[in-house]
C-alpha cells in the first residue's frame, strides 16, 4: 500500500473501535502517526494494537464535550508527533426512543457529543493548523441521518444535520489557510452502534429477531450488503490525501447507494 501519509499526524476521535479504528488502521498502513481518542479505556489497547503493527500511535482518554480535554488531546499530537495534519471528528452516540419518551438528558447528551464535540475538535485543530502554517484536513463524521432523518431519533438526526452545516461554514472560513473541511455520511455499517440500532429499532418497529431488521434494510441498498469500516476508511483516506486538495465543504455519502444525492 502507498505510504501517502508518511510524516503526517492524524487525530481520530472515537478511534478505538468500529469505523474509527478502521480509519486508524488505514492511516497506519499508509505511514501516518496516529492519535486515537475515546472516553473508553479500550483506547489504550487499540493504540497498542496499532503499535504492534509497526505504527507510531498514542491512545488518549478524551471527552470531546470538554474543551480542556480536547486541548489536552491535541497537546499529545503536538508534543509527541510535532503537530496535527489531519483531524477526524468521529466520536458519536445514539439513543432511540419515541418522542414522548425522549428525555432532555438524551437530547442534550447527543447534541453535545455529536455536534458540540465536532465543533470543539475542529476549533482546536484549526487553531493549531493555522499556527503551523502548513494547511490541513478536517473530516467530520455525519450520518445518513444528515440526509434523511429517521423515526424515533430526532435528536440524532438534528445533531448530524448540524455537523453538515458546521462543515460548510468552517470550510468557507479556513479555505485561504489551506485547510479543507469535509464530512462523510456512513449508511448501514457493521459496528456496535448498528447492533444497538438493529436491536432497539427492531423491537420498536416490529417483531424482529437479532439481525433481522438490519438485513431487511440491507435489501434496500442497491449493492445488497452492509458496509464495513474499511469502506468508510477508504473514503476518509482519499479526503485526507493530496488528491482531494480541491474538495472542501462537501458531505459525501458512503452507503452502497442507499441515499443518492
Amino acid at each position: 500500500m502507498d505510504k501517502r501519509f508518511t510524516g503526517k499526524t492524524v487525530v481520530i476521535t472515537g478511534g478505538n473501535k468500529g469505523i474509527g479504528f478502521a480509519m486508524a488502521e488505514r492511516f497506519a498502513a499508509e505511514g501516518a502517526r496516529i492519535v486515537i481518542a475515546s472516553v473508553e479505556d479500550q483506547v489504550h489497547e487499540a493504540a497498542e494494537s496499532l503499535r504492534s503493527s509497526g505504527a507510531e500511535a498514542a491512545g488518549v482518554l478524551c471527552d470531546v464535550t470538554d474543551i480542556a480535554q480536547v486541548r489536552a488531546l491535541y497537546d499529545v499530537a503536538s508534543d509527541r508527533f510535532g503537530g496535527v495534519d489531519i483531524s477526524i471528528q468521529n466520536a458519536g452516540i445514539i439513543t432511540i426512543a419515541k418522542v414522548e419518551d425522549l428525555t432532555q438528558a438524551e437530547w442534550d447528551a447527543t447534541m453535545s457529543v455529536n455536534t458540540k464535540g465536532v465543533f470543539l475538535c475542529c476549533q482546536e485543530a484549526i487553531r493549531r493548523m493555522r499556527a503551523q502554517g502548513r494547511g490541513g484536513k478536517l473530516i467530520n463524521t455525519a450520518s445518513g441521518q444528515a440526509r434523511d432523518g429517521f423515526i424515533y431519533t430526532p435528536h440524532y438526526a438534528a445533531s448530524k444535520f448540524g455537523v453538515m452545516g458546521l462543515t460548510q461554514s468552517l470550510a468557507k472560513e479556513v479555505a485561504l489557510d489551506g485547510i479543507t473541511v469535509n464530512a462523510i455520511c456512513p449508511g448501514i455499517i457493521r459496528t456496535e452502534m448498528w447492533d444497538y440500532n438493529d436491536r432497539v429499532w427492531g423491537r420498536m418497529l416490529g417483531d424482529y429477531g437479532p439481525g433481522e431488521l438490519m438485513e431487511s434494510w440491507v435489501q434496500n441498498i442497491p449493492m445488497k450488503r452492509a458496509g464495513e469500516g474499511k469502506d468508510v476508511a477508504g473514503l476518509v483516506a482519499f479526503l485526507a490525501s493530496q488528491d482531494a486538495d480541491y474538495i472542501t465543504g462537501q458531505t459525501i455519502n458512503v452507503d452502497g447507494g442507499l441515499i443518492m444525492s
